[in-house]
């Protein structure tokens, strides 16, 4: 399993103890300093079966700072925003081969364990 993890989050901090106390072998992504590819970005959508702008932190300063609130990027344009920009990148993600659930709440990750 892989969980991308921000430490100053609380829901993540919670969703990654609650991997690690089911003992599962977990890779710890901290990708606000480790941003995920587009190409990564891309697969964890699809697992999380998710369009871009379902997985955007809209409350960010960033967002607001890109003009990004009504604007219409494509799937492309988002991933490239969110890879460049990952703070807007919704957190926790777990992935768990090629399904994937954000770990808000963070029992969402149950299903995965």
């Amino acid at each position: 399993m892989k969980i991308y993890h921000n430490p100053r989050c609380s829901k993540s901090r919670q969703s990654l103890a609650l991997l690690q106390e089911a003992g599962v072998e977990l890779e710890v992504v901290e990708y606000l300093n480790n941003p995920p590819t587009a190409e990564e970005l891309s697969q964890i959508l699809d697992a999380l079966q998710m369009e871009p702008a379902d997985l955007m932190r809209t409350g960010e300063a960033v967002y607001q700072e890109l003009g990004l609130g009504g604007k219409e990027l494509s799937r492309q344009e988002a991933i490239e925003t969110m890879v460049q920009n990952p703070v807007l990148i919704q957190r926790p993600i777990v992935v768990n081969g090629e399904q994937a659930v954000i770990g808000r709440p963070p029992e969402n990750i149950k299903s995965l364990i």
